[in-house]
């Protein structure tokens, strides 16, 4: 109890505001599976926050802050100046990310 209480908040590094509406899916938010795949959409700027498995429904996706991605896992800081258009993944939460 008292861990959670005192957990550090990680930095937020993005330049969008914290409030910033981002689509994810059931798996990382449920069922805590890592992020392994993130995109910078270019046709409307918007980012989403995936488990890495190639078949998701409607059903899957759900839409929460982009602090909460961070809050969830501070690595995905690493790609807070990804440009509009370009995705990136990574085989574990301990590997590098590749655009």
């Amino acid at each position: 109890m008292f861990g959670k209480l005192f957990k550090k908040k990680p930095v937020y590094k993005f330049s969008e505001p914290e409030n910033t509406a981002c689509l994810s899916c059931s798996h990382v938010i449920e069922e805590q599976a890592p992020i392994l795949y993130v995109s910078h959409d270019e046709d409307d700027g918007g980012w989403q926050f995936l488990c890495g498995v190639n078949n998701h429904t409607e059903e899957d996706a759900r839409m929460v802050s982009l602090k909460s991605i961070i809050e969830l896992d501070p690595s995905i800081n690493k790609l807070n100046e990804m440009p509009v258009g370009i995705c990136a993944g990574r085989g574990s939460v301990n590997s590098e990310w590749k655009y």
